[in-house]
């Protein structure tokens, strides 16, 4: 009976024994310089003879084996750790973070976007390492992040934000100082946000409920230093709660800001006391409006 170790594996068959794509293996063994790539076909080197590799053959089809004993080489190994990739979950325990809110805070930042099923990588997050990936049964599309994320700076700071709460603002005015010394972010939604109302925690669970990645009071990207209620980065569209009517500085602030949205030309949506009554109703029709379908 022969040893497992004398067992040989294609390249492709090797790469699901060690439970990674085919084209990384691929990349492996060219990088180790087991394999070279000459006239569109892939050679076996003389490293990669020395290491094992045979080249198979069956009619007119050619291809590289390797002993299974390779599985356990330091090279490949090395690359493995090197190349370690993080899922939704592991990212959430390693930033202390319920795992719910990892998919919405990559999509926050532009790393992926939301897919009827699942979560697909943007090129944004390609570059910085995102893996697309299936899961084998449902199909569902998920992405897997190497273990440098965990150092990026941009998602560092967001977490930070996510656990301190509500992110300190900076004021530019006695107008504003009032409102939020009067309004303090005391009510936490179900998703951690903290939010200055009760109406502002209905619209932030609604979203969250309908799994609509968001931000809460999230700075324009404009010289003058102005925050909106919510941000969402599917279809940059910005949410504004009008609650407090009848306060004259409030409606001041208020005309203040709807010149700015108008200025820069950004997508806004504006919800008052009426609309929070019905949001079922009211918010899937005017995000329909700027392509955001909720389920």
């Amino acid at each position: 009976m022969n040893n497992t170790k004398d067992k040989y594996l294609s390249s492709t068959n090797l790469s699901k024994e060690m439970n990674i794509s085919t084209k990384e293996m691929f990349e492996r063994l060219l990088r180790n310089n087991w394999i070279d790539r000459v006239d569109q076909q892939w050679v076996l080197t003389e490293k990669g003879k020395e290491k094992g590799g045979q080249v198979k053959s069956r009619g007119d089809r050619q291809w590289i084996a390797w002993p299974a004993s390779v599985m356990d080489d330091s090279e490949l190994k090395e690359n493995n750790i090197k190349e370690k990739y993080l899922s939704t979950t592991k990212l959430a325990e390693e930033f202390d973070v319920s795992r719910l809110r990892i998919n919405p805070i990559l999509s926050e930042l532009g790393w992926i976007e939301k897919d009827r099923k699942g979560w697909i990588t943007t090129k944004l997050g390609e570059s910085l390492g995102g893996k697309q990936l299936e899961h084998n049964k449902t199909g569902v599309p998920y992405v897997k992040w190497p273990e440098t994320i965990l150092k990026n700076k941009r998602l560092v700071e967001t977490i930070e934000e996510i656990k301190e709460g509500s992110p300190e603002v900076q004021i530019s005015s006695n107008e504003e100082v009032g409102f939020r010394e009067k309004f303090i972010a005391k009510h936490r939604a179900a998703d951690g946000h903290f939010v200055r109302s009760k109406a502002e925690m209905l619209i932030d669970n609604w979203l969250y409920m309908s799994e609509i990645a968001h931000a809460y009071e999230r700075r324009l990207p404009i010289e003058e230093e102005v925050y909106s209620d919510f941000y969402l980065p599917v279809g940059k569209v910005y949410i504004e709660y009008w609650g407090y009517e009848n306060d004259p500085k409030y409606i001041q602030r208020k005309e203040t800001k709807l010149e700015i949205y108008k200025k820069y030309e950004f997508n806004l949506i504006e919800l008052n006391d009426a609309d929070i009554q019905n949001l079922d109703d009211v918010l899937p029709k005017k995000l329909l409006k700027f392509g955001i379908q909720s389920y």
